[in-house]
């Protein structure tokens, strides 16, 4: 097993000309239950280590679990948010295998028999040729068990290897999980990596809706396992596949496709076979790198569990789940789309910033249509590329977007200000008033400091005043700049550049 980490990797429109990729995404999805899956134990994430946890989900002799009804709950309306069937009769089995995060050793799962089945998703895609829809099948949405969490001390990757010792955290052991796996999705091409993403972006929004996830990929409740494979045509036999393994962002979703497929590619042009295993994703190099060769469903030895009896949903219970469903996603989208009166082009760009949902709560929140659009997709996209998060993880609100494009209608910042403003609510100095209070940032609106600043301006360049009062009055930009300069940007510029003509007696028109 290869444990080189400067992999040979060929340019991707090279790629993508030669092979034909395959992706296959598994999303485990930690429901947002009050206790855990076959026990009692409460769920709450960072609790101090090994003190939510019971002889059930430790796995010790005598004890016997019991399933959450919440859970399953979850679980069927989940798929039928993905257009599942939904079993009439399915059960769990035991996952046998052992690593020190699964106390029992053995995870309970559903394996030959998932609670749904056999669903769809459509995801929409910017490409060359405008927006494309492509539809993601779903094989399989199971219940299952968390594991717990382990942590390597010492070293300098954070991983097993080089690491001093290791400490296991079994708080997350039992939690409930629904695995989601798609069928192998093919004719992507050369937007396989940005299927990947957007697959996971409406997955996530779609759970969210449901509320039975908090989704937060940052804390592990949405993790997502990428399988990758090349083969020459799309009419040739599937390729052996990677699994690139708990990739916990959008943007790394995209990147980390993108770079395996020029990874494997590399190696089937150099005539070498590609390693059916995991890999790991590393955020700060931007690579994936061998973990273990991948098991077969036969080496986890799965048999039925004797200690749980089996599910069978009624259909009464179903038909009133399928009832309480939200809004679909698309459906969703196109409503708002009319109601904001925006192109197909603009509603895309909102789509594809993963900005759906932020900038319709700026414009719940009281701000205009155009204005949440303008903050989310310009200066707060601009500051989360740079960090390298979405948008909805930076510490700033829909509502505090919306109180920063209040102050700006109403004349007390500027669009400068404001951009300050926001650097200061996502530096924790406080909510957008009390940062424009600590920082001075407010409007200059009183005339009489403006007049001074403007007789500055005009006594420092006389030439550019006779200018100004021969006609040319564009030359007044340059008494604007400087006095929009002397003031840090916090005078009105509109308003500086009225009382200049009126102190010079020349015309607007002139």
């Amino acid at each position: 097993m290869s444990t080189r980490t400067n992999d040979a990797v060929l340019p991707y429109d090279e790629v993508v000309a030669r092979f034909d990729p395959v992706l296959g995404l598994e999303v485990h999805v930690e429901l947002g239950t009050a206790t855990k899956m076959f026990c009692g134990c409460p769920t709450e994430f960072g609790a101090p280590p090994n003190t939510q946890v019971c002889p059930v989900c430790l796995g010790l002799p005598g004890s016997l679990p019991a399933v959450n009804e919440v859970a399953v709950e979850s679980a069927i309306r989940i798929g039928l948010a993905l257009n599942c069937s939904i079993a009439e009769w399915c059960r769990f089995a035991r996952k046998n295998y052992f690593y020190p995060d699964m106390p029992k050793n053995f995870q309970t799962s559903q394996y030959d028999e998932p609670i749904a089945f056999d669903g769809w998703l459509d995801v929409d895609v910017e490409t060359d040729e405008g927006m494309r829809t492509f539809r993601v099948g779903i094989e399989r949405a199971h219940m299952e068990e968390d594991t717990g969490k382990t942590s390597h001390q010492g070293g300098a990757t954070g991983r097993i290897h080089g690491a001093d010792y290791s400490l296991v955290d079994y708080n997350r052991a039992g939690i409930p999980l629904i695995e989601i796996v798609t069928k192998p999705v093919e004719g992507t091409g050369k937007y396989a990596p940005q299927v990947a993403k957007a697959y996971v972006a409406s997955l996530r929004e779609i759970l969210r809706g449901l509320g039975v996830s908090d989704v937060k990929m940052e804390q592990g409740s949405l993790r997502c396992d990428a399988n990758v494979s090349l083969r020459p045509s799309p009419d040739a036999p599937l390729g052996t596949r990677t699994e690139t393994k708990n990739v916990n962002s959008l943007r790394s979703i995209e990147r980390a496709v993108r770079y395996e497929m020029t990874r494997q590619a590399a190696i089937l042009d150099a005539g070498g076979r590609v390693t059916q295993e995991t890999r790991h994703w590393h955020e700060d190099t931007g690579i994936t790198t061998s973990g273990r060769e991948k098991s077969d469903a036969e080496d986890y030895r799965y048999f039925p569990e004797p200690d749980l009896v089996p599910i069978a949903p009624s259909r009464e219970w179903v038909e009133r789940l399928r009832a309480s469903l939200p809004e679909n996603p698309h459906v969703h989208r196109a409503r708002l789309q009319a109601g904001w009166g925006i192109s197909d082009f603009d509603m895309a760009s909102v789509v594809n910033a993963g900005a759906v949902e932020v900038v319709e709560a700026t414009i719940a929140a009281g701000a205009d249509q155009a204005a949440a659009r303008k903050w989310w997709l310009g200066e707060l996209l601009r500051i989360a590329n740079e960090r390298g998060a979405e948008l909805e993880d930076l510490p700033i609100t829909p509502v505090e977007v919306a109180r920063v494009e209040a102050l700006v209608a109403d004349g007390a910042l500027n669009d400068k200000l404001a951009r300050q403003v926001i650097e200061g609510v996502l530096a924790g100095e406080g909510d957008p008033d009390q940062v424009v209070a600590a920082r001075g940032l407010a409007v200059v609106s009183d005339d009489g400091p403006l007049l001074a600043a403007i007789d500055d301006a005009l006594g420092a360049q006389p030439d550019v005043a006779e200018k100004i009062r021969g006609g040319k009055v564009a030359a007044a930009g340059a008494i604007v700049g400087a006095v929009m300069k002397a003031t840090r940007g916090q005078a009105d510029a509109a308003r500086v550049r009225e009382l200049l003509l009126e102190r010079l007696g020349v015309s607007d028109q002139a």
